[in-house]
C-alpha cells in the first residue's frame, strides 16, 4: 500500500511501534516535514528502510502554511527557505510538501500576504529543481487556479486530504496540470463532497493517505498505518455505489493508487 501523506515522527510520539506497524503492512509513504529535525528523523527513517530492505518513506520538506502567526515578518523564514533549496539542491527530497495556504479561521486569514510570499517562493524552488509538489489548501482555491500556470510546469501536483468540490478538480484537469487527488479517513466520515468527489474523479487521479497522526477515525485519538486499509476499502465502496468512472474492487484499486503514488513522486514502477 502507499500512503500520500503522513507524519511519521509525530505519529511515533503518540504511537511507539508505528514503524514496525508500518513495516509489516509493508507501506510505501511520503513523509512530511516542516522543521529541520523533524526532515532528519524522516530521512533516517528511510536511510534504515532502504539499508534493511523495507517499504520505502520518501522525506519531504516544506515550510507549512500555518506557520505564520500574526505579526511575524519574512525574515523569520529565511532558515527554512534556505534549508528547503539545499535539500532540493542536494537530491534530498522527493518532492516539496507540504506547502499551500490556509484561510481558515481569523488566525490564519491574518497571514494570507505572508502564506504568499513563502508559497512563490517555494513555487520556485520546485520548479527550479523538477520537483512534484505536496499542497494543503484551505478555503484558498482561487489561489491555486491564480497560480494553475505555472503549476503546470511541475511534474506533479498532489492534494493532500483534496478539500475541494468537484467541479474545481475537473477544472484543474481541464488545464492541464498533472494533478492527483489524495483522500484520507475524511470520507469514512461522511464528508459529503470529498465522498462525492472520491466516488467522481478519474481512476488514475486518485491517491489515500493516513495523514497519521493528524486525521483520526470517530472515537480514535489519532491515525495510523492500519487506517490505510479502511481508507482504501471505503474509496473502492464510494466507487461501485457512485457510479464513477472505474468501479473497482479494493484490490484493484489499491493496485491503481500505488501506479499513481509512483507516477506522482516519480518511483520506478
Amino acid at each position: 500500500m502507499t500512503d500520500a501523506h503522513c507524519h511519521p515522527m509525530s505519529l511515533a510520539e503518540r504511537f511507539p511501534p508505528a514503524e514496525e506497524e508500518r513495516r509489516s503492512l509493508g507501506i510505501i509513504c511520503a513523509a512530511s516535514s516542516t522543521t529541520e529535525a523533524e526532515f532528519l528523523c524522516h530521512e533516517g527513517l528511510s536511510q534504515r528502510a532502504r539499508a534493511e530492505g523495507a517499504a520505502p518513506v520518501l522525506p519531504c520538506f516544506a515550510v507549512h502554511p500555518q506557520m505564520p502567526r500574526p505579526g511575524d515578518a519574512p525574515g523569520r523564514f529565511t532558515f527554512f527557505l534556505e534549508l528547503l533549496e539545499n535539500l532540493a539542491a542536494g537530491g534530498r527530497i522527493p518532492a516539496l510538501g507540504e506547502a499551500g495556504f490556509d484561510l481558515y479561521g481569523p488566525e490564519f486569514r491574518a497571514t494570507e500576504e505572508l502564506q504568499d510570499l513563502l508559497f512563490s517562493a517555494q513555487l520556485e524552488i520546485a520548479r527550479s529543481y523538477g520537483l512534484p509538489l505536496v499542497l494543503h489548501v484551505r478555503r484558498a482555491m482561487h489561489k491555486v487556479f491564480a497560480r494553475a500556470g505555472e503549476l503546470k510546469k511541475l511534474p506533479a501536483v498532489i492534494f493532500h486530504s483534496w478539500s475541494g468540490t468537484a467541479g474545481e478538480g475537473e477544472a484543474l484537469l481541464r488545464r492541464g496540470l498533472n494533478v492527483y487527488f489524495s483522500f484520507g479517513t475524511v470520507i469514512l466520515l461522511n464528508h459529503k463532497e470529498a465522498r462525492r468527489c472520491c466516488a467522481r474523479f478519474p481512476p488514475e487521479r486518485l491517491l489515500a493517505e493516513t495523514d497519521a497522526p493528524y486525521q483520526p477515525l470517530r472515537d480514535r485519538e489519532f491515525s495510523r498505518w492500519a487506517d490505510l486499509g479502511l481508507v482504501l476499502r471505503g474509496m473502492a465502496e464510494l466507487r461501485r455505489e457512485g457510479g464513477g468512472p472505474g468501479d473497482l474492487r479494493a484490490a484493484d484499486l489499491e493496485k491503481t493508487v500505488d501506479g499513481n503514488f509512483r507516477r506522482a513522486f516519480g518511483l520506478p514502477a
